[in-house]
């Protein structure tokens, strides 16, 4: 039942605490821990269902408390939401990095954040939800541009199929590329994290995954992805997922 499930949120603002603890109140049972270090222990007892984390506090920042869990054996399993609260592409990258599940931005939209807990500790869905997004993008390395086609998005990276020869995993690349309705074009980096060959009736294609993307961006994607999830949703069609 619902009610049985844990969620941990830890953060050292007592307000922000108190926020995201009032916004999840219904997704499940919430239980908080004031700093990094205070958030792995009560996770090592606990065992929550998801844990909600701030990026920036003292002494375990919120990545290194991602990293801490996915490296236990006994909790490498549990979904984490990084909550990050700069302007600043570097913070989302150092998410990814950590191996966060979903990356939230501050201020803290509720509908974004239930969603986010939602999808993991209800749906029991690893990947997140991905939407169609038909656009040119641009993918550079540091050796060659070429200009591809999306065929879906998520918030944490999109689907690309290109003519020219896909790169490698783990290739860095910077993104180009526009949504519907927004003027200027974000310019993402992100990381190849699996590729697909040209075979008879397919394009070859890339999955990346976003590394650093500022708020912004972040928050375009956001929303663009909610609008259209909700659509399917009302259509009787779920969500599909992916990175």
């Amino acid at each position: 039942m619902q009610g049985t499930r844990k969620i941990l949120v830890v953060d050292d603002a007592p307000m922000f605490r108190e926020l995201e603890s009032l916004f999840l109140a219904r997704s499940g049972r919430v239980i908080t821990a004031s700093d990094g270090i205070e958030g792995l222990d009560v996770a090592r007892r606990e065992q929550p269902d998801v844990v909600v984390t701030d990026l920036d506090m003292p002494g375990m920042r919120g990545d290194e408390l991602c990293r801490h869990i996915k490296a236990d054996p006994d909790l490498s399993g549990t979904p984490v939401i990084i909550v990050t609260g700069r302007d600043d592409a570097a913070d989302h990258a150092a998410a990814v990095e950590a191996g966060a599940d979903d990356i939230v931005e501050k201020p803290i939209n509720r509908v974004s954040l239930i969603q986010s807990v939602n999808h993991f500790v209800r749906l029991s869905m690893r990947g997140l939800v991905r939407v169609p997004l038909e656009t040119d993008v641009g993918v550079a390395t540091a050796r060659v541009e070429a200009l591809g086609r999306s065929r879906n998005v998520s918030r944490g990276g999109m689907f690309v199929e290109t003519e020219r020869s896909c790169p490698e995993p783990d290739t860095l690349v910077q993104l180009s590329f526009s949504l519907p309705e927004v003027k200027e074009p974000l310019e993402p980096t992100a990381r190849v994290v699996w590729r697909r060959l040209a075979a008879e009736g397919e394009a070859a294609g890339i999955g990346l995954q976003f590394l650093a993307l500022d708020r912004e961006a972040a928050r375009q994607i956001d929303e663009y992805i909610y609008e259209r999830a909700v659509a399917e949703v009302d259509d009787g069609e779920p969500p599909s997922s992916a990175i």
